[in-house]
């Protein structure tokens, strides 16, 4: 099993997240953890400045931006709109 560790960055954009989508995250979270490769998370190489990032999809607006500290351990980064993860980090 994957071990995730929330940066202080992640935890502060998850608290202004509606409750709904909190529980949609803690889901995928979840299902990330225990298949990282899961299909329905469309995981993904990132590029640009967060070259050495990985993101997955939430739903169709909200997705994690992460990465790999090594094989067994992620950093989740940021959580939000595609705005909010990428433009302003």
């Amino acid at each position: 099993m994957l071990t995730v560790r929330y940066t202080a960055k992640f935890l502060r954009m998850y608290k202004g997240l509606e409750q709904r989508l909190k529980e949609e995250v803690k889901e995928k979270i979840s299902l990330f953890r225990s298949e990282k490769n899961h299909a329905s998370l469309k995981i993904h190489r990132l590029h640009g400045r967060f070259k050495s990032c990985f993101s997955f999809t939430i739903n169709y607006k909200i997705r994690i931006v992460f990465k790999y500290e090594d094989k067994k351990t992620v950093n989740l980064l940021y959580v939000g709109s595609h705005d909010e993860t990428y433009a302003r980090n």
